[in-house]
């Protein structure tokens, strides 16, 4: 594999990991293919379950989990000790080579507190790629975890979707793909965008079209963008849809600068 060639970024939903799903299969593909891919997941519904099986209190404020000093110690072991071990250990069992880590790991994402409502949830304030292109570069599949590091020692969390459209963004990558469970962006009569630029997304912002967990993955696209990425936003229960975007094929939401 060559360590010059950009990789592709793709955001893994656990919603979209079912019995047959082709996701991980696809990575492996690609893998052995020379294509470099970097995979980043959430957990999101994971963490609700252990939250509430441990009783830990838990809130959304604005659409984002508040994340007390207790809540966050559930959100590391979840996404960090179990998601992504898991997902390596697949890719693995698949043929592929897989490290995980997260965004604490070699100061990979800097965040900061930003809003005292939300506790220890951050916004990132910086990247370094480093030790990724390394791993890149060997021939390795990274698998991030999105925690972020608030120098010198505070893990915060952070969302996944913003974790993929900024190294997608610091890695000058050639994609970036955000396998979900529905096709792609819908408009106000359910039927799909399939493109999207700054100018379109702010007219749909404003009227609604795009909210909830759309909005973060709109302006990760467009942040990708800034680097010549082009995302898009695809079913990731349609049988291989990574390797049919990756191929060219045009699936779902493309999101251009």
């Amino acid at each position: 594999m060559s360590a010059n060639l950009a990789p592709l970024v793709v955001k893994i939903g656990g919603s979209t990991l079912g019995a047959g799903d082709t996701t991980l299969d696809d990575v492996v593909a690609l893998q052995r293919e020379g294509v470099p891919v970097v995979v980043v997941h959430g957990g999101g519904a994971m963490i609700t379950e252990w939250l509430d099986r441990l009783q830990v209190p838990s809130e959304f404020v604005e659409g984002l989990r508040a994340t007390s000093a207790a809540a966050l110690e559930v959100v590391i072991a979840v996404l960090r000790g179990v998601i992504n071990t898991q997902l390596v250990a697949a890719l693995q069992e698949r043929g592929g080579r897989a490290v995980g880590l997260s965004g604490v790991d070699s100061g990979t994402v800097l965040g900061e507190r930003y809003n005292a409502r939300l506790g220890l949830v951050g916004r990132i304030t910086g990247v370094d790629v480093t030790a990724l292109q390394a791993l890149l570069g060997a021939g390795v599949t990274p698998v991030v975890a999105p925690i972020a590091l608030e120098p010198p020692a505070q893990p915060l969390n952070v969302n996944a979707d913003t974790v993929a459209g900024e190294l997608a963004r610091a890695l000058g990558a050639r994609g970036l793909v955000f396998l979900t469970d529905v096709d792609g962006l819908l408009d106000s009569g359910g039927a799909l965008l399939p493109r999207l630029d700054g100018a379109r997304a702010a007219v749909l912002r404003a009227d609604g079209t795009i909210g909830g967990g759309m909005i973060p993955k709109v302006d990760a696209g467009l942040r990708a963008a800034e680097s010549r990425a082009t995302t898009h936003i695809v079913n990731g229960r349609i049988p291989g849809s990574l390797r049919r975007v990756a191929a060219g094929e045009a699936l779902g939401t493309r999101i251009e600068g």
